[in-house]
């Protein structure tokens, strides 16, 4: 039997490193170039377009819902829907179950913008990740994605 070699708590072996640092390199990096191409090739920012494509895909979340599905903080979430508001692309509209409760609401000129934005975003998911991997990586990617994304999820429901 081969006995586990014991890492140092206070920093990452070499092996570590050498995964960790292209990761944490990645997760930084995309989302600017994301954020990058959207505004300028159509006025958007990835953190807007990313509540817009929420509220496409989702049944009139609460914004409590939408603050978690996002990734966004609830003060952040809401200033996020009052600036996309302003620009007529969603509105509050009151929970019928909870009238304390504001549920956003993407609205037609919501969908035509992200209906305009679209086109750029996927080109650039496909040119900055999809296309650089097989197939087997890409089911790898996925694999390996959900794994740490549950993992990241567990953490903060217990931070909460």
């Amino acid at each position: 039997m081969t006995a586990t070699p014991v890492r140092p708590a206070h920093r990452l072996d070499e092996d570590e490193m050498a995964v960790w640092l292209p990761v944490i390199r990645f997760v930084q990096l995309l989302p600017q170039a994301l954020d990058r191409t959207l505004r300028e090739e159509t006025g958007i920012n990835h953190a807007h377009y990313a509540i817009l494509a929420s509220l496409l895909r989702t049944d009139a979340p609460t914004m409590g819902e939408l603050a978690r599905i996002a990734g966004l903080s609830p003060s952040r979430l809401s200033h996020a829907i009052d600036a996309l508001a302003a620009r007529g692309w969603v509105e509050r509209t009151l929970c019928a179950a909870d009238r304390r409760a504001q549920r956003p609401a993407l609205t037609e000129a919501g969908r035509d913008a992200l209906r305009r934005a679209a086109p750029a975003h996927v080109a650039q998911i496909r040119g900055l990740v999809l296309e650089r991997l097989d197939d087997e990586q890409r089911a790898q990617l996925r694999e390996i994605a959900a794994v740490l994304a549950e993992g990241v999820e567990d953490a903060l429901r217990v931070e909460r």
